[in-house]
């Protein structure tokens, strides 16, 4: 089991968004934008956070996090954030075995995320990563620090960019999470924002979630 006390947490911000056709960072739900709803989910949960970015990013007044880009600009997809965010890791968090990793574009994940996923952590060297009734997500997951100098080989050899694919290699553990009942019905807390639609439907579904 990972030690929860010891986790930073990193917002992978850095994706190109091309099917939203804007930084979907800086998108708002509910007056707030994609990324500081992701900020103020995921900040109660580690022990420091920062944000992974590979251009201008741009906070709410009082809640500005250090920033730091892909290790290189071949735009390698989540695993080069993850790259990132392990360099990062590794340089400023020392005594860190995990580093814990989220999307902008799932702004209801759970707020035991992280427990879960440091509790099924059973070795420095393990992967966790969170799925639920809509399938896998594995942007969602806590990162071993060690796997720093494996996934950089993986990435500069040709490695596949599927973030999956590089789970599937280490036998990264699921941690599954249950959809939450509403009035509505059922929701799944991983809910992702790709489109204009998602975006309205998010809105929707913070209405009810938050009454």
């Amino acid at each position: 089991m990972a030690q929860m006390e010891a986790i930073p947490g990193v917002i992978l911000a850095g994706g190109l968004s091309s099917r939203m056709g804007q930084d979907k960072a800086r998108l708002r739900l509910g007056g707030l934008s994609l990324l500081d709803r992701a900020i103020k989910r995921l900040q109660p949960q580690v022990s420091t956070l920062a944000v992974n970015a590979n251009g201008p990013v741009l906070f709410e007044p009082g809640a500005e996090l250090p920033v730091f880009a892909d290790l290189d600009a071949s735009r390698s997809g989540p695993l080069g954030g993850v790259l990132a965010a392990l360099d990062h890791a590794r340089r400023h968090h020392p005594g860190a075995h995990h580093v814990a990793t989220v999307p902008t574009d799932s702004p209801f994940f759970p707020a035991d995320l992280v427990a879960r996923l440091a509790h099924a952590a059973d070795g420095p060297e393990r992967i966790a990563t969170a799925r639920s009734a809509g399938g896998p997500h594995p942007v969602f997951a806590l990162w071993p620090v060690a796997l720093f100098e494996d996934l950089s080989a993986w990435l500069a050899g040709g490695g596949a960019l599927r973030v999956r694919s590089y789970l599937e290699r280490h036998r990264a553990r699921e941690v599954s999470f249950p959809t939450i009942e509403t009035p509505r019905g059922a929701f799944d807390p991983f809910f992702n924002i790709n489109t204009p639609d998602d975006l309205a439907a998010a809105e929707n579904w913070l209405w009810i979630l938050e009454r």
